[in-house]
């Protein structure tokens, strides 16, 4: 049997890094697209080479992962790094089947003529999950060549994240780049200026639409298509957004990594599961009724939803009760799609009248407080009411909630908030948030403030927001 000649290899490198010869510049296939602000996050931490770790960039399919890295290559390029001293590799390509990421540095030596034991260099992995033992690898390349910075990703989520989390212990610095904000969708269809920008001295940027009717109308379409930039900037895409999403996105998930990650067994169990709770996104649902609905135990159901949420496809949310207590056994949970295009796919888009457009709203707002990392978001239920988002600070203390509507008319009915009024009282809050369609306005009603904002709005200034406040803290901690 005939052995893939070396010489094919290093031409392979070399197309792959094309900026190693003039004009210096990454694909134009990939530098005509705008990038996303989490670069001003991904960069630091790789031009940071004070302490040795690897970044692992992890997140969704089709998020644009490749994209960033090719970014921050163009970045590294403008910053004064020589060409040669940046290699990248994907390395789900069938010509580096078998390799090792040993074995990747000295071809990388060989086809780009640098000594890597001696000059300072950075090393993309693309698709890195296709490596057997990755992490180990991975771990080892980090404990062994100090001069070089290597980066890796992957598109597996929930074996990146499972893995670099017991096997990077000390050597990983996990980056996560989720789906688009509303925000970002709107940057990246050049629209952002559909909204005004107010600075609030020392406290965060609040938006407001200069057409709130046509701000609805482009967050209607993030609803159906925003989560990914091919869809956004694809008509095609969308006309038959399941073929991409689902196809490409959700079935490689649950019919190849999630089975080969974990050894599932029944494949259609898993893919009936997460269908059930895509469809009910953003209710409240308890392992009892899915276990009696399915004919699955409690326990397989409860480790099949850890694996999806492992996998970025949905995110759990726990209850708290009218004091903002959280319960000592979790029967019953919120489950959000990580975010609200993908229902979209799965069945067919939602338009603003729908029944369901509610929930997608408040699945849309949880995907925008998703982006800050590890949030104590909670959602408040108890015997006669409930309060859809509650954040609870230091010793459970409740710092604020909003209730969810995709509708005006609590505008002049505000006795119709009563859960949302008995929640303040019960916990001492002076204000609490009501998204809206359209009306903007404050109202005092029984000492209680209720702040009426577009459910647009609020999702473009959330995520806007949470993205400054990232960079700020990357600045000032960018090894943490």
């Amino acid at each position: 049997m005939e052995k893939i000649p070396k010489d094919q290899i290093l031409t392979r490198i070399k197309i792959e890094n094309l900026w190693w010869n003039k004009p210096y510049e990454i694909p134009i296939t990939i530098s005509d697209w705008s990038p996303r602000p989490y670069l001003e996050l991904f960069l630091p931490l790789i031009e940071n080479r004070q302490i040795r770790r690897a970044v692992v960039l992890m997140g969704p399919r089709r998020v644009g992962k490749t994209v960033l890295i090719h970014h921050a290559i163009k970045r590294l390029l403008k910053n004064g790094i020589p060409p040669r001293q940046i290699g990248y590799f994907s390395v789900d390509h069938p010509l580096y089947n078998g390799l090792s990421l040993e074995r990747f540095l000295e071809l990388f030596k060989e086809a780009g003529g640098i000594d890597y034991t001696k000059i300072p260099t950075f090393i993309f992995f693309d698709e890195i999950q296709y490596l057997r033992d990755w992490e180990v690898h991975l771990k080892s390349l980090v404990d062994s060549h100090p001069n070089v910075k290597a980066i890796a990703s992957g598109s597996a989520a929930a074996a990146l994240r499972l893995m670099s989390m017991e096997s990077g212990a000390g050597r990983f610095t996990d980056f996560l780049l989720p789906p688009l904000t509303f925000h970002e969708y709107l940057s990246l269809l050049k629209k952002a200026d559909m909204l005004i920008e107010e600075i609030q001295p020392n406290e965060n940027s609040i938006f407001r639409a200069k057409n709130i009717e046509k701000l609805n109308q482009s967050f209607l379409h993030y609803l159906n298509y925003g989560g990914y930039p091919e869809v956004v900037l694809s008509p095609e895409i969308q006309r038959d957004p399941g073929r991409f999403v689902k196809a490409d996105i959700i079935d490689k998930v649950l019919l190849r990594d999630l089975p080969s990650l974990y050894g599932i067994q029944d494949i259609q169990e898993l893919n009936y599961l997460f269908t059930t709770l895509a469809f009910n996104t953003a209710n409240e649902i308890s392992l009892e009724e899915l276990s009696k609905d399915s004919g699955v135990a409690k326990n397989t159901i409860k480790r099949y939803i850890e694996y999806l949420e492992a996998a970025f496809l949905i995110r759990t949310v726990q209850r708290v009760d009218q004091s903002g207590r959280r319960f000592k056994r979790a029967n019953f949970f919120k489950v959000y799609l990580s975010n609200p295009s993908i229902r979209c796919a799965l069945f067919s888009p939602i338009q603003a009248e729908d029944s369901a457009m509610g929930r997608l709203v408040e699945t849309a707002i949880f995907s925008q407080w998703f982006h800050g990392g590890k949030m104590d978001l909670f959602y408040g239920r108890w015997q006669k009411g409930e309060v859809d988002l509650v954040s609870l600070g230091p010793g459970n203390n409740v710092l604020w909630a909003v209730e969810v509507k995709w509708s005006d008319r609590f505008v002049q009915n505000i006795a119709e908030l009563k859960s949302g009024l008995n929640f303040c009282h019960s916990n001492n809050l002076g204000r609490i948030m009501v998204t809206t369609r359209t009306q903007r306005i404050n109202k005092v009603y029984k000492n209680v403030e209720f702040e009426f904002v577009p459910a647009s709005e609020y999702c473009f200034t959330v995520g806007f927001n949470l993205i400054q406040g990232k960079k700020t803290e990357r600045i000032l901690h960018p090894v943490n």
